[in-house]
């Protein structure tokens, strides 16, 4: 069984829901969710906000924040994150934004960069990686370290409905 079956069947048993939002991933994360049959007992949607426009309209990112902190961020993931939450009404919402490449890295922002949102009820937070390889791989390897902390969040002993 994969993180994403394993995954799936333990929001089934609980009755949980989760909500992505994907910038730099592209929406490889839902589309690995929604490879799992059955996955829509469990996963309300999501949405690929890779323009900063997006990230507002859609996820109520604040233009503040995208323009002290910028797009690639700590407080952008969590506000992606909380934003997909609210919109769907969900019991986890993750994001991700990231510079996969190969270009629009920066000295302080290099490529293989990302971020990585959670909110439940009582938690929001953000995970920075630095991952290495090609625009795929790091996509990838995002997805995957993504599918890691969801399995995190989801194995606390005190996980139910209540978030």
């Amino acid at each position: 069984m994969n993180l994403e079956e394993e995954i799936g069947k333990f929001f089934k048993q609980k009755g949980l829901t989760i909500s992505v939002a994907e910038s730099c991933t592209g929406g490889l994360i839902q589309k690995l969710i929604t490879d799992v049959p059955g996955s829509s007992e469990y996963f309300l949607g999501g949405a690929v906000a890779y323009s900063n426009l997006l990230k507002q309209k859609l996820l109520n990112v604040s233009p503040q924040t995208l323009i002290t902190y910028g797009a690639v961020s700590c407080e952008t993931a969590r506000e992606m994150a909380r934003g997909i939450k609210e919109l769907t009404g969900t019991n986890i919402g993750i994001s991700t934004t990231g510079i996969a490449g190969p270009a629009g890295g920066t000295s302080e922002k290099p490529v293989g960069l990302v971020y990585i949102g959670l909110c439940t009820k009582e938690t929001l937070t953000a995970h920075k990686f630095l991952f290495k390889g090609t625009r795929q791989e790091i996509r990838e390897q995002a997805t995957n370290k993504a599918f890691e902390l969801i399995k995190e969040i989801i194995e606390r002993k005190n996980f139910q409905k209540k978030y």
